[in-house]
């Protein structure tokens, strides 16, 4: 089993040694324009994200019109959509035809193209445009089209959402098979913006797939509001970010509810970066910011009242007090200090050296 530890798209290298990698999914979000799809890219890409995501269908290839109005329960977030499931994938629909415009507003952005395709169709239609493949959660038990894109020679994303580790794991495999350019995403999908799912987006889930698959990159595609799951996941070591994004949270549409908006999106960026920046190497050690620190606050073996040369050291004649200047005997000296005499003298509060002291024998 091969697995990369890192992995390149369009130029940009990704894993655990390198910055999180944000992927702004507009989605649905465009609303069926496609000037409105270009700005999106431009809003994403000022906001720090590092690719765009768009989802390549049509509505007859995807949902079963016959089967949504058949289901009677079990209907989720779009049982509360105002037209059938079937109308509103095809108005959420990305045109075939606006593909190399999206790429080519991508390339103008200095932002990566990225796009789901939902049929094995769509996958030979769009590999000429993309650098990566992103699997949604809803297809991991596709078997066949997550081969198809394992076929292409790049690095592909799996999200696993209402998904169990066994099926997860036959996915994971099965692309393993093929290709070690893989990153595996813990996701949850449920896309009502509840606080409520907060309970159920299983952070450490990320814990368990390092454990199945060491080196793997991991990461995190997420729909709960505000960005407290994203540093969670980047401090368990997901390098790799999904979520939707819109420019207003208020307008009608199946995605734009849980996005993230330019502001909040730069404000997850922005936090991220501290939060990688603290995270560190793993290396205790005295930092370079902390030096002045430890003579300041750290104890230095003081002279208690003035001390004569020759004086044989008592416990009464010393005492433990800050600063601890880098040539002072610190305060862990202080029982290696008996059966020494002074070679100089030494007002009250001064420090004592090791060369002040010499062995009564000598």
């Amino acid at each position: 089993m091969n697995i990369e530890r890192e992995i390149n798209i369009a130029g940009q290298a990704i894993g655990l040694q390198h910055p999180t990698y944000f992927i702004a999914d507009i989605a649905a979000n465009h609303d069926g324009d496609l000037e409105r799809a270009k700005d999106l890219i431009w809003k994403a890409a000022e906001a720090g994200a590092d690719a765009a995501k768009f989802q390549h269908f049509q509505a007859e290839s995807i949902v079963s019109d016959h089967g949504f109005r058949s289901l009677k329960t079990g209907m989720s977030h779009q049982e509360n959509w105002e037209k059938s499931v079937f109308e509103v994938y095809q108005a959420a629909s990305v045109n075939l035809e606006w593909t190399e415009t999206l790429v080519e507003t991508c390339r103008q952005a200095k932002i990566t193209f990225f796009t789901s395709p939902y049929s094995l169709e769509l996958v030979d239609a769009v590999d000429p445009y993309v650098a990566a493949y992103k699997i949604g959660s809803g297809d991991i038990t596709w078997l066949e089209i997550i081969q198809h894109m394992c076929s292409k020679g790049k690095p592909v994303l799996l999200a696993s959402g209402a998904s169990n580790l066994q099926e997860v794991q036959v996915a994971t495999d099965l692309m393993l098979e093929q290709t070690g350019e893989v990153v595996l995403m813990q996701c949850n999908t449920n896309y009502t913006a509840s606080l409520e799912n907060f309970h159920y987006i299983q952070l450490n889930v990320l814990k368990t797939y390092a454990e199945m698959y060491p080196g793997m990159i991991l990461g995190l595609s997420d729909h709960t509001p505000g960005h407290a799951t994203v540093l969670g996941a980047v401090a368990l070591g997901a390098r790799v970010i999904e979520k939707h994004f819109t420019d207003d949270n208020n307008r009608v549409g199946p995605d734009h509810r849980f996005a993230m908006n330019p502001q909040t999106w730069r404000d997850m960026v922005d936090r991220t970066r501290e939060l990688e920046r603290a995270l560190g190497t793993g290396r205790k050690v005295v930092e370079a910011n902390e030096r002045e620190t430890v003579v300041v606050q750290r104890r230095a073996v003081r002279a208690a009242t003035a001390l004569s040369a020759g004086s044989c050291l008592t416990p009464e004649d010393v005492t433990v007090l800050r600063p601890c200047p880098v040539d002072a005997i610190p305060a862990s000296g202080l029982a290696a200090l008996a059966g020494k005499r002074l070679r100089k003298d030494l007002p009250a509060g001064e420090i004592l050296r090791w060369q002040d002291l010499e062995d009564l024998e000598d």
